[in-house]
């Protein structure tokens, strides 16, 4: 019962993802291209100002095994349609044997209760933002648009944006908590590390519905290994909820000759009267 309301909640989050991009099959400007025309995601990274990695692209996770899937969530290997989940959307600590996990106790317990009704009581069955890292985890793709003071990231889930920035201000000392948080970055070498703060309680880390507190420290290190290839590490830090920061790897690749699509969870919205406990 609980796998299956697992698939439930992962149906209904990632159906707005099978539509696709308006602009399917335009060619991206500048990228580069094999005689056949096709585009090479081989070639090397490109670079802007100042020499450092320019980021910019359309870029998307890297879905799970087939059989890393199946271990999640046995039973199944894709609940979401033609779109492949990540196995940290499923679950934030898929790294991990469950009795490693750097959760504490009471975070622990309120997850297995949670887990009972969390169909009915996600944000994202809700409609609500689906906070941070979730969203970037997401079976959909985002937009990184790269200038000198600020870098945006355009998620086409729920049509979200975040903005990055890297003026050389600090993180605010006092903020209104906020689903996304607030952002700053700075480049250690070819990586841009990108620290956020500020977040709400309200948020999950993946599907199954960890949370973290208003304490959640995100930090993301943007490295583009070759023009269609990125990594990137994400390291959590929250210690009211977990015992020791945990880090762990994204891969992700560009998605070229596409484009976002305006998308909104509760816009024609049909799957969340089916699910048990509303």
């Amino acid at each position: 019962m609980r796998n299956r309301n697992i698939w439930i909640l992962i149906a209904l989050v990632a159906t707005p993802a099978l539509l696709r991009a308006q602009w399917l099959n335009y060619p991206t400007p500048g990228i580069p291209r094999t005689p056949d025309g096709k585009p090479n995601l081989s070639a090397r990274t490109p670079r802007g100002a100042h020499g450092r990695p320019d980021l910019s692209g359309l870029w998307q996770t890297d879905s799970a095994p087939p059989a890393m899937l199946e271990r999640l969530i046995p039973g199944a290997t894709n609940g979401a349609g033609e779109e492949p989940l990540s196995q940290y959307f499923i679950n934030i600590f898929a790294d991990f044997k469950p009795e490693e996990a750097p959760i504490r106790p009471a975070a622990a317990a309120l997850f297995l209760e949670r887990a009972k009704t969390f169909s009915n009581v996600s944000p994202l069955a809700h409609c609500l933002p689906e906070g941070m890292p979730l969203v970037e985890m997401a079976p959909a793709p985002y937009k990184i648009v790269q200038t000198p003071g600020v870098t945006f990231l355009l998620y086409e889930r729920d049509t979200t944006f975040r903005q990055v920035y890297t003026d050389g201000r600090t993180l605010p000392d006092d903020p209104q908590p906020s689903w996304l948080g607030y952002s700053t970055a700075k480049w250690d070498g070819d990586a841009l590390v990108v620290d956020t703060a500020g977040f709400n309680d309200r948020g999950w880390l993946d599907a199954r519905g960890h949370t973290h507190s208003e304490s959640l420290h995100l930090t993301e290190r943007f490295q583009r290994l070759d023009f269609g290839h990125m990594e990137v590490q994400l390291t959590i830090d929250d210690p009211k909820t977990f015992t020791r920061p945990f880090t762990i790897k994204l891969k992700q690749h560009l998605v070229p000759d596409s484009d976002l699509l305006e998308s909104f969870c509760a816009e024609n919205e049909k799957d969340s009267t089916h699910v048990e406990g509303k």
